[in-house]
C-alpha cells in the first residue's frame, strides 16, 4: 500500500510539472496502481478542449486521484474478501436484466406515447380533482423590487409597477432592470407565497403581515436597499387557481398516459406467451 502511494504521488507530481499538453502526444503511461495503468489517451479524453493549462493540470489531478482510489480499493477488495464474496455473477446478471427491460420499456413508451394534452383535458382533471389542490400556502400574482433606499430612481419605479397602465409597467420594467438591484414581474403567473417570501428574506407569514394597501414593502435597518411587491391578486385559501396547478396537471396526466402503457406492455406479454404456449404454470397434481 505505502509502495503504491508513492507511486500515485509520482504520477500526480508527473502531472503537474509538465501540464496536460505534454501528456497527449503518445499513448504512455501516466500512473501505475500495482499491474493496472492509466494511459494518457484516457485522461486527455476527460479533459474538456480550450481551458486554461492550470484547469488541465488540476483535472488531471483529480481523475489520477480518483483513478488511484477506485484502483487501490479493488485492489484490497480482491485481496481481503473470500471467494464467496467476490463471485458478483448473480448481482450482475440482475443488473443487467434490469438495464434491459428499463430501455425496452423506455422505448416502448417513446414509440406509442401521446405527449398531447389539451386545455381541455388539464381542465376537466381540475374539475375532477379539485379536493387535491387545496392551498397549503396562499399565491400571489405580483411585481416585485429590490432598490437601494437612495435611488433617484426609487419612487417612479414603484409609482410606475403600481400602474394598470401597460406603457407604465414597461417603463418600470426598462428602469427597474438598469437600476434596481432585482426586478421580475409575476404579474400574469401565480407565485406561492413561500417562494416570495424567499425574495424578501422572509417567513412568508411575516411578509404577509406588510402586506398594506396591495403593498408589501420591507426595509432592512441593517441594509441601504429596500424590497417591495406589488400585489395585483391574491389567493389565501381554498383551492389553488387553474392555471397555477396546470403544469402539475400536465404532469400527472402524462405519468398516468406511461403508467397505463405499462399495463398494456405486461397484459399483452402475458396474453401472448400463453396464446403461444411460451409461458406455462404447472400444477401438482
Amino acid at each position: 500500500m505505502r509502495r503504491l502511494s508513492v507511486l500515485l504521488c509520482c504520477a500526480v507530481a508527473l502531472c503537474s510539472c509538465n501540464a496536460i499538453s505534454n501528456l497527449v502526444h503518445d499513448d504512455q503511461v501516466v500512473a501505475r496502481v500495482g499491474d493496472s495503468k492509466l494511459y494518457k489517451s484516457e485522461l486527455e479524453r476527460f479533459i474538456p478542449n480550450r481551458i486554461s493549462v492550470e484547469d488541465s493540470v488540476r483535472l488531471a489531478e483529480q481523475y489520477i486521484h480518483s483513478w488511484a482510489m477506485d484502483e487501490l480499493y479493488l485492489a484490497m477488495a480482491e485481496a481481503e474478501l473470500s471467494k464467496a464474496e467476490l463471485d458478483v455473477s448473480e448481482e450482475l446478471e440482475s443488473f443487467r436484466r434490469s438495464l434491459l427491460k428499463y430501455r425496452y420499456e423506455q422505448r416502448y413508451i417513446n414509440e406509442r406515447l401521446d405527449t398531447l394534452i389539451t386545455d381541455g383535458q388539464v381542465r376537466d382533471y381540475y374539475a375532477a380533482h379539485e379536493a387535491e389542490f387545496a392551498l397549503k400556502r396562499p399565491v400571489l400574482k405580483v411585481r416585485f423590487v429590490d432598490v437601494m433606499k437612495a435611488s433617484p430612481n426609487k419612487d417612479a419605479i414603484l409609482k410606475m409597477m403600481s400602474s394598470r397602465e401597460y406603457n407604465d409597467v414597461q417603463r418600470a420594467d426598462t428602469l427597474a432592470k438598469s437600476t434596481a438591484l432585482r426586478y421580475f414581474d409575476s404579474s400574469d403567473n401565480w407565485m406561492d407565497a413561500g417562494e416570495l417570501a424567499r425574495s424578501f428574506g422572509l417567513d412568508y407569514t411575516e411578509m404577509l403581515s406588510l402586506l398594506k394597501a396591495d403593498w408589501i414593502k420591507y426595509e432592512p435597518e441593517d441594509r441601504d436597499d429596500m424590497m417591495a411587491a406589488y400585489v395585483l391578486e391574491i389567493r389565501r385559501t381554498g383551492t389553488a387557481p387553474l392555471e397555477y396547478c396546470a403544469s402539475r396537471i400536465r404532469d400527472i396526466l402524462m405519468s398516468e398516459r406511461k403508467h397505463e402503457l405499462m399495463n398494456s406492455l405486461e397484459r399483452d406479454l402475458l396474453k401472448d406467451a400463453l396464446e403461444n404456449k411460451k409461458f406455462e404454470v404447472y400444477q401438482d397434481e
